[in-house]
């Protein structure tokens, strides 16, 4: 859950830039109102391999206009969802999690429509199997090299303790006196 909220922070801030950069030649095409131009400009942003779909609003009660893969339960009455804070962000599909992002767009100071961006978030999923997989490795490794040291310094302490007790038996004391004397 943390690392899903991280990729959704992660998808706003690009969301956010997406939105910046595309918001006023989009509203440049709307303007010049060929529907045509339009499709072809959200089939050029959905390139991006993370980009799953675009679609924009005028109003609530319009069709949105939008790229092919933008899923039927989006539409332009239903927006305000996206729009809040929180992890209604995230849209569970058949593909994988789809990050859902409503910008506001302007023109001249005045709101011009909604912009919404949809990122696979598949990856997330996918890396963070991968995260968990070296994990398990690297825990399995260090339970391993820690067993392997423990078996040592016992094996080590064993000997000592054998030897130790040989000495005993054999009448050794362990402060033993200096052969040759002094004198």
């Amino acid at each position: 859950q943390l690392t899903m909220r991280w990729f959704v922070r992660d998808m706003d801030i690009r969301s956010a830039l997406i939105a910046n950069t595309i918001g006023e030649p989009l509203l440049e095409q709307i303007a010049a109102g060929s529907k045509t131009k339009i499709a072809n400009f959200f089939v050029k942003i959905t390139q991006d391999e993370r980009l799953y779909a675009v679609g924009y609003c005028a109003s609530p009660q319009s069709a949105p206009l939008a790229s092919k893969l933008l899923p039927s339960d989006i539409r332009c009455d239903n927006l305000a969802r996206f729009e809040t804070a929180g992890d209604h962000h995230v849209l569970r599909s058949a593909s994988g999690p789809l990050h859902v992002a409503v910008k506001e767009l302007e023109s001249n100071g005045t709101a011009a429509g909604k912009l919404v961006l949809m990122h696979d978030m598949s990856f997330v999923e996918r890396r963070s199997a991968e995260t968990r997989r070296y994990l398990f490795f690297f825990f399995a490794g260090l339970a391993v090299v820690v067993s392997l040291i423990t078996v040592l310094i016992a094996q080590l302490s064993w000997r000592g303790w054998v030897q130790g007790m040989r000495a005993l038996l054999r009448g050794e004391t362990m402060s033993r006196q200096p052969q040759g004397g002094m004198g």
